[in-house]
């Protein structure tokens, strides 16, 4: 089963799931924006992509400045709050199977995936 944490608004997500779309599979699609990741699918997501929090926050997102999400000193539990919060954060779009996962940046990074 592939899974990909989806915007619909988001060019990159888009293409991503048109690539994948292309390969014959069909992907759950999670709209992160209308259903936000719990704590513990963050953690699971992390874990799937051998990745930090900071790994998959963006930062160039309003939120990000404005909440200082930059800081050394905040914590894992601190950032996954903050992504959870303001889902806009999190990096787009995230392409899970199995017990591997991928960011679709640039949108090819799928391909090793599937």
């Amino acid at each position: 089963m592939t899974t990909i944490y989806h915007n619909s608004r988001c060019s990159k997500s888009r293409q991503t799931l048109a690539l994948i779309e292309e390969k014959g599979i069909a992907p759950e699609i999670i709209d992160y924006l209308d259903s936000p990741p719990n704590k513990d699918t963050l953690q699971s997501l992390l874990k799937k992509l051998k990745a930090g929090p900071r790994d998959i926050i963006r930062k160039g997102e309003e939120a990000y400045k404005t909440l200082a999400l930059g800081n050394p000193e905040l914590t894992d539990d601190e950032l996954l709050d903050a992504i959870i919060q303001h889902p806009k954060l999190l990096e787009r779009p995230i392409v899970v199977k199995g017990n591997k996962a991928i960011i679709g940046r640039p949108p090819e990074n799928v391909l090793t995936l599937l």
